[in-house]
């Protein structure tokens, strides 16, 4: 009977648990400075609204492609009627009005159901739900230029597509490991580590980038140079982006339907490993077909191959590996996996 109400409890908080992050986050573009004339105030403003909705979409679909694709297909093209049909609201940061000029700052929520039929349409591969949340450590040659870096890498970034915390420990070094970063990335909701450490001076400044997950590190890669600090950060997240966009993106091909085993200790285990399953690009069709207290059947279709699915997941903590009688397979928490080993 215990174990009936257990298993209850569990597809009751299942349930309850969003199947992706927040659509609404990704899909909103905000910061938009506009500055426009007309013959009244309200003219102006309408002029304004129009501006910030088509630059809005232009970036959300540079957001959610990649620049290969993009050329393929000859550029993405976005005029003020298709800016009209892909935008669901606009939203006023600041505003200064009168004498027939409006001046603000606007945030444009995009529509998800329009965006991806704009782009099926057009046959331009895409990805638009996030990767997992990263704790991004910033590293530099010495304690002040860390300093000054942590600063212009900002708090984070939860519109992006690999969303970021910034540590605010000092103390990490490039050889710290996942169990060195675990308390403060559980604090922030991260499933990884990056390490950014960047180099140079004023005018030339790169950032060599690494993530770091129960499973050990795996360099990612360097950045363009940038001629400021601020630069230096944007290109470490588009370069975080770009890397999330590769990985994620699904070409068509088709898909292998599987069943697996998931095992955990605790609730809150459960929710970490179902959670990175449903939101994972790679995975669709996911049902949980038996629960228990200390583990679950679940089945689910993926594109790709196994390796992609493993290395998404890990991104995640999560660890995939084959069932021990190669009978589907089994799925567990990262940390677990490591320090069963």
């Amino acid at each position: 009977m215990i174990r009936l109400l257990l298993a209850s409890v569990f597809l009751a908080c299942a349930a309850s648990l969003p199947a992706r992050a927040d659509t609404r986050d990704v899909y909103t573009i905000r910061n938009i400075e506009v500055d426009e004339q007309a013959a009244s105030v309200i003219e102006a403003r309408e002029k304004a609204m129009s501006v910030a909705r088509q630059k809005a979409a232009r970036l959300l679909l540079t957001k959610f492609t990649l620049s290969d694709d993009r050329a393929s297909a000859g550029g993405l093209p976005v005029d003020y009627a298709l800016a009209e049909r892909l935008s669901a609201a606009v939203d006023v940061q600041e505003e200064t009005a009168g004498a027939g000029r409006y001046r603000g700052v606007l945030s444009v929520v995009l529509n998800p159901l329009m965006v991806r039929a704009h782009l099926d349409s057009i046959g331009v591969p895409y990805v638009d739900t996030q990767g997992p949340k990263s704790l991004i450590v910033p590293l530099a040659s010495n304690y002040q230029a860390q300093e000054d870096w942590r600063q212009a890498l900002g708090a984070g970034n939860a519109n992006a597509l690999a969303p970021y915390v910034t540590a605010a420990n000092p103390g990490y070094t490039a050889f710290s490991d996942w169990s060195v970063f675990s308390t403060e990335a559980a604090t922030v909701g991260a499933r990884r580590g990056v390490l950014a450490e960047v180099e140079g001076r004023n005018g030339a400044y790169r950032t060599t980038l690494s993530t770091v997950t129960a499973a050990g590190t795996e360099l990612l890669g360097t950045t363009n140079y940038a001629t400021t600090l601020k630069g230096a950060a944007d290109a470490a997240a588009e370069f975080l982006d770009e890397d999330w966009k590769r990985r994620s993106i699904i070409r068509g091909g088709t898909r292998t339907t599987t069943s697996a085993s998931v095992r955990y200790t605790s609730l809150a285990e459960w929710n970490t490993l179902r959670s990175a399953l449903a939101r994972s690009p790679l995975v669709s069709d996911f049902k949980i077909t038996a629960i228990a207290r200390d583990g679950a059947l679940v089945t689910f279709a993926y594109a790709g191959d196994e390796p992609r699915l493993q290395n998404d997941l890990l991104q995640r903590g999560v660890s995939l590996a084959e069932a021990p009688d190669a009978k589907g397979l089994v799925l567990r928490s990262a940390v677990s996996a490591a320090a069963r080993q």
